[in-house]
């Protein structure tokens, strides 16, 4: 502690990545901070220092932290190797600084927050659990440095004899704790930042009744959901609104488990409609969706607040939802919602997870067709399986189990800045095989992932796939293998797969998930989204519609499957003419001998029609929403379409005849 000075200069690091061109206030430590400048006996002998918020040159960050006494880091996987070298260097410079890691990272376990600290000598103190009281004691306790009454720390003691406290009780009543916003915890930090744009946290509950085994949310010690007062998240709203923060991210695990989640909803549409602001409201629905989820969600997308709903699936085999502890959304009313979603032309998307326990290729692979059998043609997010700190998941007994091989990862979130400062790389531990989906198979089930993504969830081939689905009863799960066989003839398809099965051998290898591209908006790219650019900017989209024309019908000659004479034509050409690309902006007539276009709208939409034969002229508007260059196509319609899927032109019907004949009928 500083002898010359009667106040205790206290250090706050909470590192985020730049999404786009915002950061996110450090909203976790803003409520430490918030909570002990209100429960301090003597908060005028502290001194704040303003937060680290964003990854940046790490000698400058060190040089802005050497004045502090004591530092805290709030940490998780996607800042922790940044904040382990920061605090190294800190430690280097200033033996007597006390360094304090709190958050998901650290050991709730005695015995590997024993390692913890044993292996990274530099942090004193090592924190689990609820933060705001633990924050506090450490505090009051900072002079004195005597940890021995602060509850949910580990720390080493004399003679480097470690020291682990018991658990602290949770907050029950959420009103002890100041909002940030609200106590102008942030303002200095936006005062001294003003060219910085701004995205925003809330929590308008705390606690998670599920248990998950692959999430750190639902432990048995934070299962009950407790509510921050109504009144204070409605302020909070209007301080976001009126600061003009155009992003938030709703912190609940589960938003519409209470009743009062509607009056939430309905506030922040208001404001936005009143003062501009937020421009997007981000929320992960609660698991047990029921249609009170749609009433919310529909406000939330009639005033533009959500990009698309998140049904979350995870999974839908038994067994695995048994192994993971997950009771899932059932069957009829995830297909329920769909229709309802559709219907009212809102988009969703479902989460599911590759590799978790009792998981095979077959399961998986049967799993993701019958989702979009059921109605999700918006968007399915694959998403590796990773393993996250004090989860049952990270248990070595649980990983042998389920025979899990794990390997280490560089982690970058998709779409963030390639340049972003940074000399550390971030780390994550991915499964790469199980004893149900050994490593070959999870090769072969992660190219499924991206080529279902390319094919149908970008667009590429959905309508071909649905019709051919609709029409000729051909399983989507066999639409899609019929594009992971590769031939000499069929090169941009082969090429398509080689790029997929080399980049999930890298995966593997513990290569990063996404595709780093500095000509396309300098960021890392899902890889989906990196082919789907690749082929469209090379003008490779008529040799892919080509060969897959010759895959399909080798795929039905092979099945001896009857199709109405010119149908696959149809479905092909008029596929590729509604791609959305940039620079295009006449308007395109084209007939067709069939209603296809109607029955994939209809199906779309939850509903079923039967083929028609007769003579069907559309007009395809290119000039709608037109993008100028190729980046800003890459930016608004690859990025920022990605979970509404909006990647076609609007195509508008011009004439119709009257109907001949029944084809589906016709052909039995």
């Amino acid at each position: 502690m500083n002898k010359n000075s009667s106040k205790t200069t206290v250090g706050l690091v909470q590192i985020g990545d730049k999404f786009g061109d915002q950061y996110y206030l450090p909203y976790s430590i803003g409520l430490l901070q918030s909570y002990a400048q209100k429960k301090l006996k003597n908060p005028e002998n502290y001194c704040f220092l303003l937060p680290i918020y964003k990854k940046d040159d790490i000698d400058r960050e060190v040089k802005d932290l050497l004045s502090a006494d004591i530092i805290f880091f709030s940490v998780y996987n996607w800042n922790y190797q940044n904040s382990l070298e920061i605090a190294k260097r800190v430690k280097l410079n200033a033996p007597k600084c006390r360094i304090v890691f709190g958050g998901p990272e650290v050991p709730e376990n005695k015995e590997e927050m024993e390692t913890f600290l044993k292996k990274h000598r530099y942090i004193d103190i090592g924190c689990y659990g609820e933060g705001e009281i633990i924050f506090l004691k450490i505090l009051e306790s900072a002079r004195q440095r005597s940890w021995d009454n602060v509850p949910s720390i580990g720390f080493l003691g004399k003679e480097g004899l470690f020291c682990f406290n018991g658990a602290s009780e949770r907050i029950e009543d959420l009103n002890e704790i100041p909002s940030p916003y609200l106590e102008g915890t942030f303002d200095p930090l936006l005062a001294a930042n003003p060219n910085v744009k701004w995205s925003a946290l809330i929590e308008t509950n705390r606690g998670c009744p599920f248990s998950c085994s692959y999430c750190y949310w639902g432990d048995k010690t934070r299962n009950k959901v407790l509510q921050f007062p109504q009144d204070r998240v409605f302020c909070e709203i209007d301080w976001i609104s009126k600061n003009k923060i155009q992003f938030v991210f709703c912190c609940d695990a589960n938003f519409g488990i209470l009743k009062r989640d509607m009056a939430i909803a309905k506030k922040v549409a208001e404001n936005k409609e009143k003062y501009g602001y937020p421009e997007a409201f981000s929320v992960q629905n609660t698991k047990n969706s029921t249609a009170s989820i749609f009433e919310i969600q529909k406000i939330l997308n009639d005033s533009g607040l959500q990009k698309g709903v998140n049904l979350a699936l995870q999974s839908v085999n038994q067994e695995t939802l048994e192994s993971i502890n997950r009771s899932n959304i059932n069957n009829k009313t995830y297909a329920d919602l769909q229709k309802m979603f559709a219907k009212n032309n809102i988009s969703t998307f479902s989460d599911m997870i590759l590799a978790l326990p009792n998981e095979s290729y077959e399961s998986f692979t049967e799993g993701v067709a019958s989702v979009i059998g059921s109605g999700q043609h918006n968007r399915i997010q694959f998403i590796n399986l990773s393993i996250l700190n004090n989860t049952e998941m990270s248990h070595p007994d649980y990983q042998s189990k389920y025979g899990m091989q794990i390997v280490e990862s560089i982690n970058t979130p998709h779409h963030t800045s390639i340049s972003v400062h940074s000399e550390i790389s971030e780390k994550q531990y991915l499964v790469v095989g199980t004893k149900t989906m050994p490593a070959k198979e999870w090769v072969k089930a992660r190219v499924f992932c991206w080529v279902t993504s390319l094919l149908h969830f970008n667009k590429l081939m959905q309508l071909v796939f649905v019709i051919m689905n609709q029409v000729a009863e051909v399983s989507y799960r066999e639409l899609i293998e019929i594009f992971m066989k590769n031939t000499s003839e069929r090169k941009r398809i082969a090429e398509i797969n080689e790029t997929f099965i080399k980049k999930a051998k890298e995966i593997q290898q513990g290569s990063n998930e996404y595709i780093a591209s500095e000509e396309w908006l300098n960021i890392w790219w899902p890889v989906d989204e990196y082919v789907f650019i690749k082929l469209c900017y090379e003008n490779g989209l008529q040799q892919f519609y080509d060969e897959a024309s010759d895959a399909i019908e080798e795929y039905i000659k092979n099945k001896r499957i009857e199709l109405p004479d010119g149908l696959l034509g149809d479905s092909i050409r008029l596929n590729n003419a509604l791609i959305k690309l940039p620079f295009t902006n006449e308007k395109e007539e084209i007939t067709l001998d069939y209603n296809i276009y109607d029955i994939y709208r209809k199906t779309l939409n939850g509903e079923k029609i039967h083929l028609e034969k007769r003579k069907c002229q559309y007009q395809i508007d290119r000039d709608k929403n037109k993008r100028k260059t190729w980046e800003e196509w890459c930016r608004e319609v690859v990025w920022y379409g990605t979970k509404k899927g909006a990647y076609l032109n609007e195509c508008l019907e011009s004439n119709s005849e009257p109907k001949i004949e029944n084809e589906t009928e016709q052909n039995g």
